[in-house]
């Protein structure tokens, strides 16, 4: 895999807490691992981050991030409006130059194995990395979040880990591991606090009710907000610009609008519409600093260890 890139967007269940992200976050300093992006969300309750670099040290970098979040956070006290199985909850490689979605998924595998070793935090493999076909869809395997799937495997053996278990950790729950294409994580704050609205609209846009190919969504209040939380799994199926149009569409049905727009992560550059109006719609959007080919050539300065 000689000059391979691999990125990994790592999504932990905090939030609130700079300190413990930047712990989280300083702990995946691996050599030649870049930083290329990191957020965090309140009423989430999850902070995002993006790294990429060589295979091999991009997965232990992951695998000592999940380490250092099964430290630092207890899911037996944590609440947040996203759905999370564990501290570091979703854990996906994605293959960016010189390597298959199928290598990612091998190093996937390897990586859920090596979190269990090294710090008996069991993990469930999605998407390419699947180990059965029932777990290939992440929200299959978070069925129930922590509080639920904690009994769940206690009583169900088809719901117990891949690796590790049966039993979660009892603070740090499950990793759901695996390895899938590019996504795009967007979301639309309407202008309006009605819950009731956006959890309709993100059922009329979703894929599963038969909606726009390739899009996960979900309403959620943010920020005092009603907000339409969205995963684009393949913008070429579906683009940014498509997923903003259905939504406007259907918010002016309940007579509001999309108040602004927000991206979650890294955009790459072949999904960049610049004269749309959901570009012009992000808050606070840089194209240098959130199109993933330009950040590769100016990664970000990690956080001094806490």
């Amino acid at each position: 895999m000689n000059d391979a890139l691999m990125e990994c967007v790592p999504n932990f269940s905090e939030g609130r807490d700079l300190r413990k992200v930047s712990s989280i976050i300083s702990a995946m300093q691996v050599e030649g691992v870049l930083l290329l992006d990191w957020s965090m969300d309140e009423d989430h309750n999850r902070s995002v981050v993006t790294i990429a670099g060589p295979p091999a040290a991009v997965a232990e970098a992951a695998v000592r991030a999940a380490g250092r979040a099964a430290e630092l956070i207890d899911l037996t006290t944590q609440d947040g409006v996203h759905p999370r199985i564990g501290a570091a909850d979703v854990i996906p490689f994605v293959p960016v130059r010189n390597i298959s979605l199928e290598q990612c998924a091998l190093l996937a595998r390897q990586a859920g194995a090596e979190i269990w070793k090294r710090y008996h935090v069991p993990a469930y493999f999605y998407e390419a990395a699947a180990a059965r076909p029932d777990r290939a869809m992440l929200e299959d395997v978070r069925r129930g979040q922590f509080e639920g799937l904690r009994e769940i495997v206690r009583k169900d053996v088809s719901r117990r880990p891949d690796v590790g278990g049966p039993d979660l950790h009892p603070t740090a729950g499950a990793s759901a591991v695996g390895a899938r294409r590019f996504l795009i994580a967007y979301n639309i704050y309407l202008d309006t606090d009605n819950v009731a609205t956006a959890r309709a609209i993100a059922k009329e846009i979703r894929a599963s009710s038969g909606g726009l190919s390739g899009v996960k969504a979900m309403g959620v209040l943010a920020h005092g907000m009603a907000q339409i939380s969205m995963n684009i799994t393949d913008f070429r199926q579906t683009s940014v610009g498509a997923a903003y149009a259905a939504v406007k569409r259907q918010a002016a049905k309940y007579r509001t609008v999309p108040a602004r727009g927000e991206l979650i992560g890294l955009l790459p550059e072949a999904a960049f519409e610049p004269e749309s109006e959901w570009v012009r719609q992000l808050d606070g959007f840089n194209p240098d600093e959130k199109i993933l080919e330009r950040r590769l050539q100016h990664p970000l300065v990690w956080p001094a260890p806490v």
